[in-house]
Order: structure tokens, then C-alpha cells, then sequence
């Protein structure tokens, strides 16, 4: 995907997790994040956003954290996201092909990078809203779901932070039933190594998770139980990704 339509997705699911938030309340608990109100989901999602603009808009070249979180609720502290949000559709959509700034992930280019972490950053936390609001997530596309695997799989825990480890060499596949995607990941001692695949013949797995492109980037983010989807396998393989995978900000 091209950071164009990775900003599409970014304005879109924005917005739509700013009026879920509004419906919901910020006092409304966060099913998919426990211990989490709509309050914290705001504060957490919104301080990225304007994180991720500092480097986009100022071009820093080295890291540093977000700013401090506002003493804002209720409906402030959903203007006060709003605002931000605007702030890095606005930053994203301006900067040039060739933005020079400080990234954590391989991509092919710093605009492509933050454009690509933003927009799913914020599809899953929309999701985490509609959720606190007890709605059905708004459809999130197949291709961009496929993208989103991509990102978590060989981007998130291709690094040496990812937890996903076994002493014994385990693969866990994961398939997409609407696309031709699927994913083979070799987990080991060391952080999990992917490769993808367009349909065709694999090798065996030890265990297999098969679905939708969308209920499979909701079920690895762990926004949905693993009976989501078919698991065929070894199930302790699936818990072991359930147990570990999870992405600490």
C-alpha cells in the first residue's frame, strides 16, 4: 500500500473512533483492553498522534518520548484528540516523498513508515472504541488487513523486543481465507522470523489459524478470542501467541 491510501485509512478510523468515544463516554470501560476506560484510549492514542507528527512535522532524527498527558476528560479530552488527529493527517498529507526523520521499523521510506504505523495504530484502537460503545467494528478491507498482518508479523516481532519465543522450534502459519495471503512464522529462541507467501503448497505446520484477512489481524492484535477464526493444530501454539504477543507501547 502507498502512504496515500495508508492516510485514507489514518483520517477515516480517526474519526471513527472519536464518535464512537463521544457515544460511548469517556467513563465507559474498554472490553478489549482490560482496565482501560474510553478515557485512557483517548490519551494513549491521541499522545501518539501528536508524537508521531513531531517527527513528521519538525523532522527529528533521533527518539523521544511523548509529551505528558493533558488534564482533560469528557468532552475536552475528545476535542483535544480531534485536534491532534487533524494535526497528523494534516502533517502526513504535506510531507515531502523524501522526509528525513527517526523511524523504529525497516520501511521503504520515513513518510511510508509513519504513514503505514499511524493508520493501523489507530484502525485497532477504533476497534478498541467501537468495542467500549458494545458496536460491531466498522469493516476495515481486506487488502488492509492483509497489510496489517505484514506490519505485526514482520515488522513488530521480526525485532528483538517480541516475547514470542520457544525452546522447542515451533511454525505457526496464518492463512487468509479472502486473499491468497499467508504467513509462515518460525518461532524459536530468538524473535519469531516470517516469511510470506502467495497461496500455493507449504510445508506442515504445527499449528494453523485460518480466516478472513480482517478477523485475523483483530485476532493476532488479540481484539478477538482465538475461536474467531479455525485453528487447526497444536492449540498451545495459538495460546503461546495469545500469551506473549501482546505490544507494549
Amino acid at each position: 500500500m502507498e502512504p496515500g491510501e495508508h492516510i485514507k485509512y489514518l483520517a477515516r478510523d480517526g474519526r471513527l473512533l472519536a464518535d464512537a468515544a463521544a457515544e460511548a463516554g469517556t467513563d465507559a470501560q474498554v472490553p478489549t483492553c482490560p482496565g482501560w476506560r474510553v478515557h485512557d484510549l483517548l490519551l494513549h492514542t491521541g499522545r501518539v498522534h501528536r508524537w508521531a507528527t513531531e517527527f513528521v512535522a519538525e523532522g527529528h532524527t533521533t527518539p523521544h518520548a511523548p509529551g505528558a498527558e493533558p488534564d482533560l476528560d469528557g468532552d475536552q479530552l475528545i476535542e483535544w484528540f480531534r485536534e491532534g488527529h487533524g494535526l497528523l493527517v494534516a502533517a502526513l498529507s504535506s510531507a515531502p516523498a523524501d522526509l528525513v526523520c527517526w523511524t523504529f521499523m525497516p520501511a521503504p521510506t520515513p513518510l511510508a513508515f509513519w504513514a503505514r504505523r499511524q493508520a493501523h495504530e489507530t484502525g485497532i484502537h477504533r476497534v478498541d472504541a467501537e468495542a467500549a460503545l458494545g458496536a460491531s467494528p466498522a469493516p476495515m478491507g481486506a487488502e488492509f488487513a492483509v497489510d496489517g498482518i505484514d506490519e505485526l508479523l514482520t515488522g513488530f516481532h521480526a525485532g528483538g523486543r517480541s516475547k514470542v519465543r520457544s525452546d522447542v522450534p515451533r511454525v505457526l502459519r496464518v492463512r487468509a481465507t479472502d486473499t491468497d495471503a499467508v504467513w509462515t512464522v518460525r518461532i524459536s529462541g530468538q524473535p519469531p522470523h516470517t516469511e510470506r507467501t502467495e497461496g500455493g503448497e507449504q510445508a506442515p505446520a504445527d499449528c494453523e489459524l485460518s480466516g478472513t484477512a480482517e478477523l485475523l489481524q483483530l485476532t493476532l492484535w488479540n481484539r478477538l478470542p482465538l475461536d474467531s477464526v479455525t485453528l487447526t493444530g497444536d492449540p498451545a501454539l495459538a495460546r503461546l501467541w495469545r500469551e506473549t504477543s501482546a505490544i507494549v507501547s
